[in-house]
């Protein structure tokens, strides 16, 4: 005779049940799961970047200069004779990481001022709201480009760059779905019992808003990663030698028309990257979509 489940037992296993449900949604989603093998390719070749090109990214053979792709080097060399595939690799690493560094710090201010705003409501929403419309109202590469000339050249004030110009995305998928659950019974029953705000934001309510905050920050990883090359595009990114594929980009413009290469392989491994994580996170969306259940 089996015993009787406890109701955290039960809830437990309510929550173990959609999330099987979901994963098989999105495993059943071919372009998602495409996109997903596309995205976990490119970065464990960047991972692994040292034992694919042991030679480093700055290693410079200046006879070699502008060899073109599949002669000597798999993806030809620049024009000081250093491996194109290298500093594909190499500057992946620096797209990869720090557009999601950045999309990481925007995703946990952007979640907490929208949980502010839509908890307190009142004058604390007007104020935190404003302010995000006022981010809002500016293109994201724009504002991207402002805060970066304001804080300087550098990895660090890159990331901060890209991070300010996604957080009002972050803040405005979290108010919607909170204010839509603030009137619930158990958010009134752990009211009724004294649980601190801190305890009601972050222990009952933001685990039931998780699904869009997950899906916004797959979106706003791609997002970020292309603020970040266009950054280093324009000089004001990651500065050279350190490669990076928006720098790629600009080293290689100069000399687009005899040796296109040196800007079509850092432009596909940017469009690769992006194009991905977008067939990713629309599958991500789809598979956690409660409406989609049948």
């Amino acid at each position: 005779m089996k015993e009787k489940q406890t109701p955290f037992e039960q809830r437990e296993m309510k929550k173990r049940s959609m999330f099987m449900e979901a994963m098989n949604r999105l495993l059943c989603n071919r372009s998602a799961v495409f996109g997903l093998v596309i995205l976990l390719a490119m970065i464990l070749l960047c991972a692994f970047a040292e034992i694919i090109c042991p030679e480093g990214y700055n290693a410079q053979n200046i006879p070699d200069a502008f060899c073109q792709p599949f002669e000597n080097y798999f993806l030809g060399t620049d024009n000081l004779g250093r491996s194109m595939l290298a500093r594909i690799l190499y500057g992946g690493r620096n797209s990869l990481l720090i557009g999601f560094a950045a999309t990481l710090i925007a995703a946990i201010t952007g979640v907490i001022l929208g949980m502010l705003a839509a908890f307190y409501g009142g004058r604390v929403d007007n104020i935190i709201m404003r302010g995000m419309d006022v981010l809002n109202s500016i293109p994201n590469l724009l504002l991207a480009v402002l805060v970066s000339a304001c804080l300087g050249n550098g990895t660090i004030n890159t990331m901060i760059a890209v991070a300010v110009s996604t957080i009002a995305g972050f803040a405005r998928t979290v108010r919607g779905p909170m204010l839509a659950i603030m009137g619930q019974e158990y958010i009134e029953a752990a009211r009724s019992i004294d649980a601190s705000d801190k305890r009601i934001m972050f222990k009952h309510i933001l685990p039931n808003i998780l699904s869009p905050i997950i899906v916004q920050f797959t979106m706003g990883t791609a997002i970020s990663i292309l603020c970040v090359s266009s950054l280093s595009f324009i000089g004001m990114g990651i500065q050279p030698p350190i490669p990076e594929w928006g720098g790629l980009l600009s080293a290689g413009r100069q000399y687009i028309t005899r040796y296109p290469y040196l800007c079509i392989e850092p432009g596909i491994a940017i469009a690769l990257v992006v194009f991905s994580m977008n067939l990713f996170g629309d599958g991500l969306r789809d598979a956690l979509d409660p409406r989609l259940k049948k």
